[in-house]
């Protein structure tokens, strides 16, 4: 299976152009984990419960952790939305509203 990411706004694209090159390797190892493997481990992917859709990409780095927010369209295209560096062990109430307002202006612009 092959799936597609689509970048949707600026959000992951002003986050990734100012981090370093070894961030930026881990990154694209993730993406194309998700891109190519079947059943991407959980370590790396994972639906949020409760969100109607919502999922979350995660990539650590040197002791910190990234969560991309991200929903699938059309089954194969994941759209990535926002980008944060998760701080604590519960994911910031604002940032998980965030991704479900992109999430749902996404769609509602594809409409």
């Amino acid at each position: 299976m092959q799936r597609t990411i689509l970048f949707y706004g600026n959000y992951f694209i002003e986050f990734y152009s100012i981090q370093d090159e070894k961030l930026k390797t881990k990154i694209k190892y993730v993406f194309q984990l998700i891109r190519q493997t079947n059943q991407v481990p959980e370590k790396f992917f994972k639906h949020l419960t409760g969100t109607n859709g919502l999922y979350e990409i995660r990539v650590e780095y040197k002791s910190n952790i990234y969560r991309i927010f991200c929903c699938f369209d059309e089954g194969s295209i994941i759209v990535l939305l926002n980008v944060f560096q998760k701080k604590t062990q519960k994911t910031p109430k604002s940032e998980l509203e965030k991704g479900l307002k992109l999430m749902e202006d996404y769609f509602k612009l594809k409409k």
